[in-house]
């Protein structure tokens, strides 16, 4: 700080107070829609986790029929969908996410299905080939577009054109904490974790393969919404860290500086003193 005035000082103090009143602004609105998003998770996670049971136990148990959903085709490229969010600010949210689904994709021939604008954005910027560019904001997606693309999704892996389908996302584990996760969704694969497969014999009204072939795409459509509920509280709570973290470096900043413009304006006053007292 040497050779600043104290006016130069002032008006960075001012700057740094505008800043924190714009973090701590952005902090309770973070806030506010985590605690919204946070309870679309919470209502949500029992049925997808009773639903992945439910089909984990039909791979395991089953005897009676072959489906395209349980094996991977012999050629196709590996899809991979990837939630990030459509605004920065958020800590390593996004950074996090995308970098994990593209190591993944180097390892294969590949192709993606961004959700939200960084997603869009950085596979964009990367020349990597996109299925669909049709949801660049991730808070606009809804239930309806979830089924929507998982029906897609399974057309086109049943054709042959997907060998593998991974879902890359973020899962909310606390406001602190937030994990980016990767989840194979096709072939249909038995979890061995977890309990052990009842082996009771499941009875399938209407046909076995019918049945299997309709509510293959109803579980990757719930699938899919509910990692996107994940990524959404996930960003929310990443962005609510990120924006208490720079209040606090504001209000570090902003005290370090009133204490050089102290320091500052006592050394400009007793330069006067000395001036005054060797004039006269």
């Amino acid at each position: 700080m040497a050779g600043v005035s104290t006016k130069e000082i002032k008006n960075r103090i001012r700057s740094m107070e505008s800043t924190k009143q714009i973090t701590k602004a952005m902090e309770m609105v973070a806030a506010s829609k985590l605690r919204r998003a946070q309870a679309q998770v919470d209502s949500a996670r029992p049925y997808f986790k009773i639903l992945s049971s439910v089909i984990n136990d039909i791979v395991k148990t089953n005897t009676d029929f072959d489906s395209p959903y349980l094996n991977a085709p012999k050629t196709g490229k590996s899809l991979f969908i990837a939630i990030a969010g459509d605004r920065g600010l958020a800590g390593g949210y996004n950074s996090n996410v995308l970098k994990m689904c593209l190591e993944e994709m180097s390892k294969s021939e590949s192709a993606v299905l961004p959700i939200g604008k960084k997603a869009l954005d950085f596979f964009k910027a990367r020349k990597a080939e996109i299925v669909s560019d049709a949801y660049p904001v991730a808070e606009d997606v809804a239930v309806g577009d979830c089924f929507t693309i998982a029906k897609d999704v399974a057309k086109a892996f049943k054709a042959g054109v997907y060998s593998s389908v991974l879902i890359a996302y973020t899962n909310f584990v606390s406001v602190l904490s937030q994990t980016p996760d990767m989840k194979a969704l096709l072939p249909l694969t038995p979890d061995d974790q977890g309990e052990e497969a009842k082996k009771s014999e499941i009875l399938y009204e209407g046909g076995s393969v019918e049945v299997f072939e309709a509510i293959v795409p109803e579980y990757l459509g719930g699938i899919l919404y509910g990692a996107l509920c994940e990524s959404r509280a996930a960003e929310q709570a990443a962005r609510r860290t990120a924006m208490d973290s720079a209040t606090s470096n504001a209000e570090d900043m902003i005290a370090d500086l009133s204490l050089k413009f102290n320091r500052a304006r006592q050394a400009a006053i007793t330069q006067e003193i000395t001036e005054i007292v060797a004039g006269a």
